[in-house]
C-alpha cells in the first residue's frame, strides 16, 4: 500500500493536535511492578479529552481537512469513544458531525457523543449495518468519512500517544497496547520501530474477539468472527490498512480472557487509583500474562480509555483478586 502513514505523518499529527489534545501523564507503581516482574510505565490516555486516546486520531483527521471539505462536516460509525472524539474535534473546528451508533452501545458513551454536539444515527449492531448507514449519511450530507481506525490520518494521530510515552521514558524494551480495529496498534508500531527498533510490540486482544490474531496467522483479514467480550471498544474487525502495518512492523497479538482483563481493571483501580475501561485494562492483563517474557524489562503500557459504566462494574459478576 502506498498510502500507509509513516513516522513523518505522526510528527505532523503531533504538531497539528498540540493546541487541542492533553499531554497525558505516565505513571508508575512499585506494587504493580512487583506483580508484573518488570518496570511498567503506564501512559494514561484515560485522562485524555473525552476520556480516551481516540481524541488524538479524530482531532488530527478533522484539522487536516481543507476548509471546503470541513464545511460539509464529518461522519463516522462508533460504539462510543471515537464518536465522542470526532464530535468534540468537529465542535472545536465549528463543523457538523454525524455518528452512526449500533444498538446496544454503552449508554454513557452515547450520552457523551450527544453532549459534544453530534447528530446520532442508530443502526443494527453489525459491521455491515454500520457501514451501510454511514454511507447513507455521507451521501445525504456530503460529509467526509473519518473511519474509526482504517484511516491514515487517524492512525497517525493515534501514534502520538506512543511518541509522547517514549519522549518521557526514553527507550523501552516492550510496548503493550489494546487492539480492536488496529488504529492505535498501527500508529504505535510506526513510532516504536522508528525510535526503538528492537522493542517487543504486543497487542492485547480479547480471546472472544480474536480476529487480529487470526488475521496475522492466516496472512489475510478474518472478518467472519462474531465478537463475544466485555471489551466493547475492541469488538471491531481489523482494518486492511491496519493489518498491513501490523505485518510490516512485526506486531504480535496476545489473546486475553475477559476474566483476566477484569482482574487487571480492578488492580489498576486499587493500586493506581485509575478508572479504566475493560478495553484499556486488557493491556495490563497481557503484561501479567506475559510475565516470564517481560521479566526485568522496561515496559510501556497504553491505558487507552476510562469511560466506565459505574452502574455496571464488571467485578460484581466475575471474581477478581484482592489488592491486599
Amino acid at each position: 500500500m502506498n498510502d500507509l502513514p509513516d513516522f513523518a505523518a505522526v510528527q505532523a499529527a503531533a504538531a497539528r493536535i498540540a493546541p487541542h489534545a492533553q499531554r497525558t501523564p505516565v505513571l508508575r507503581s512499585r506494587s504493580l511492578d512487583a506483580l508484573a516482574g518488570a518496570q511498567v510505565h503506564f501512559k494514561c490516555e484515560n485522562l485524555q479529552r473525552v476520556g480516551a486516546f481516540k481524541f488524538r486520531g479524530a482531532c488530527n483527521a478533522v484539522f487536516a481537512l481543507d476548509d471546503a471539505d470541513a464545511a460539509r462536516g464529518v461522519v463516522t460509525h462508533s460504539s462510543g469513544n471515537h464518536g465522542a472524539a470526532l464530535a468534540l474535534a468537529a465542535r472545536l473546528r465549528g463543523i457538523p458531525a454525524h455518528v452512526v451508533v449500533p444498538e446496544g452501545a454503552v449508554p454513557a458513551k452515547l450520552a457523551a457523543i450527544e453532549a459534544f454536539g453530534a447528530t446520532l444515527h442508530p443502526c443494527a449492531p453489525t459491521t455491515a449495518a454500520r457501514e451501510a448507514a454511514t454511507e447513507t449519511v455521507r451521501r445525504a450530507t456530503g460529509a467526509t468519512l473519518i473511519h474509526p481506525y482504517a484511516d491514515p490520518r487517524v492512525i497517525a494521530g493515534q501514534g502520538t500517544a506512543a511518541l509522547e510515552l517514549l519522549e518521557e521514558t526514553g527507550p523501552l524494551d516492550a510496548i503493550v497496547m489494546p487492539i480492536g480495529g488496529g488504529g492505535l496498534a498501527s500508529g504505535t508500531a510506526i513510532v516504536a520501530r522508528h525510535r526503538v527498533p528492537d522493542a517487543l510490540l504486543l497487542a492485547a486482544e480479547p480471546a472472544g474477539a480474536a480476529d487480529a490474531f487470526a488475521s496475522l496467522a492466516r496472512g489475510e483479514r478474518v472478518v467472519d468472527l462474531v465478537p463475544d467480550t466485555i471489551c466493547d471498544g475492541l469488538r471491531a474487525t481489523i482494518g486492511a490498512i491496519d493489518l498491513a502495518l501490523l505485518q510490516r512492523h512485526a506486531v504480535e497479538v496476545l489473546c486475553v480472557p475477559d476474566a483476566d482483563t477484569i482482574a487487571a481493571m480492578r488492580l489498576l483501580w486499587q493500586r493506581l487509583k485509575l478508572v479504566v475501561e475493560p478495553s484499556s485494562a486488557i493491556a495490563f492483563a497481557a503484561v501479567l500474562a506475559a510475565r516470564e517474557r517481560l521479566a526485568g524489562k522496561r515496559v510501556g503500557v497504553l491505558l487507552t480509555g476510562g469511560n466506565v459504566d459505574l452502574d455496571a462494574l464488571p467485578w460484581y459478576r466475575i471474581s477478581a483478586p484482592d489488592a491486599g
